[in-house]
């Protein structure tokens, strides 16, 4: 199973409403070990993208447009750390699928891959260092490892492992960010970035499986 460029740019515009409709929870995360801006912030970044994929003047070439000229919104509109790492993520994955007329599970390893890539340039952030790419990773490898399923079956097993290392950043001292300052006292809570890169592709997961 494959989406076209109309169906990706459905897709895209799910994950979009669903991540502007999760502010709460992330703000509620991030409130805990953070500054409390982290869902305000991915709220704009992803209205943003909603209000891109609406627009009927906006037309990508490809998939890999799609994702790139999202991302770039993301950057221009997110703001602070989160605008640049999300934004770096899909810039990049866009890339890293430029030409691509379909997205299917193949683009979503080479998606996640060139986008982690990216991130861990920009940043510096590993696996265990209670940042959004515990979930990113963790997804990354999944999808290497799914990429010749269809996308339904593959976004399932990816959206799994994103979570678990979500889940896992509760038990890990931050390294990065506000929640560095909280030394010991961020064990316990779950890291909001890691959460929001498991809820994008959920989101993805929950509109192919529908």
């Amino acid at each position: 199973m494959s989406m076209n460029l109309t169906e990706t740019r459905a897709l895209l515009l799910y994950v979009a409403e669903n991540m502007v409709s999760s502010e709460p929870i992330l703000t509620e995360l991030d409130l805990k070990i953070g500054d409390g801006d982290h869902g305000l912030g991915m709220q704009r970044g992803f209205a943003a993208v909603r209000d891109l994929l609406k627009t009927e003047t906006f037309q990508p070439k490809d998939v890999g447009e799609l994702f790139l000229t999202s991302g770039t919104k993301m950057m221009s509109s997110m703001g602070g750390a989160s605008g640049a790492i999300f934004g770096t993520l899909f810039r990049a994955g866009g890339k890293a699928i430029a030409g691509k007329e379909n997205f299917d599970a193949t683009a979503l390893a080479q998606f996640l891959t060139a986008g982690s890539k990216a991130v861990f340039d920009r940043g510096g952030a590993k696996p265990g260092d209670k940042t959004m790419m515990d979930a990113l990773v963790a997804a990354e490898k999944q999808a290497d490892l799914v990429k010749s399923k269809s996308l339904k079956e593959a976004l399932i097993k990816v959206v799994q492992a994103a979570e678990k290392g979500a889940g896992n950043t509760s038990n890990q001292v931050a390294v990065f960010g506000r929640a560095k300052s909280l030394g010991e006292r961020s064990l316990g809570y779950i890291d909001p970035g890691a959460v929001s890169m498991s809820f994008i592709l959920k989101y993805m997961s929950e509109f192919v499986n529908k």
